[in-house]
């Protein structure tokens, strides 16, 4: 599974994308107006530091708005994906992107009918976002189930990005699930590393190597 960050620092992003682990970087407006830099500077900065998918948001809510802001932002870097809303005049842009070779990622999905219609439209990505589901009382994890058994019905090529990724089990659920990516916190990346019992016994080889009195160099 491809682990992108969802994030606009970039001082954060270099530091955890030295690990060669991270795939790609999501953003959306909220992340931009944290940022408090000009949004097109953000972007290409990010794509300086990344070579795969970097998502940047459209703020427009009309169809020819959104491909008049998506053909812009596409033209920062070759890694930009077009970040829309999956709404009638999202996925209406979404189909005209697609023609002109621009990619999509699908955002604010919430029910597998929504992911669907993502897939048919040419999205090449679709983000169901588990977290605020969660958060609503539903299950957001058995979106992600619903939306890989249609996509592999019908062969489609979009890919489930899982969104709203609050932890490390979120994660491991995602991949189980059959997400493609899982776009996630830079907190929640570093988590993915730990576990206290590989901290126990690495304390234990460690004190056992230091009465030893070797080197191995």
């Amino acid at each position: 599974m491809q682990l992108f960050l969802d994030t606009t620092d970039v001082a954060v992003l270099k530091d955890l994308a030295a690990t060669g682990l991270v795939d790609g970087v999501t953003t959306n407006p909220t992340l931009i107006a944290q940022s408090g830099r000009p949004m097109l500077e953000v972007i290409a900065e990010i794509c300086g530091v990344v070579e795969g998918p970097v998502s940047a948001e459209v703020a427009a809510i009309e169809t020819e708005a959104m491909l008049a802001e998506g053909r812009k932002l596409a033209a920062i870097a070759p890694n930009v994906v077009v970040k829309v809303p999956l709404t009638r005049a999202g996925l209406g842009a979404v189909v005209e992107f697609t023609r002109e070779g621009i990619q999509t990622n699908v955002t604010l999905c919430f029910s597998a009918a929504q992911a669907l219609m993502a897939a048919k439209a040419g999205a090449t990505f679709v983000s169901p976002f588990i977290g605020r589901l969660d958060d609503h009382g539903a299950d957001g994890m058995s979106l992600i189930h619903d939306i890989r058994t249609i996509y592999d019905n019908y062969d489609f090529d979009t890919e489930i990005l899982a969104a709203s990724i609050r932890t490390s089990a979120h994660v491991t659920a995602a991949a189980i699930a059959g997400a493609d990516c899982a776009t996630i916190p830079p907190a929640t990346f570093l988590s993915l590393f730990k576990h206290p019992l590989t901290d126990k016994g690495l304390d234990q080889f460690l004190s056992d190597w230091a009465k030893t009195g070797q080197s191995i160099l």
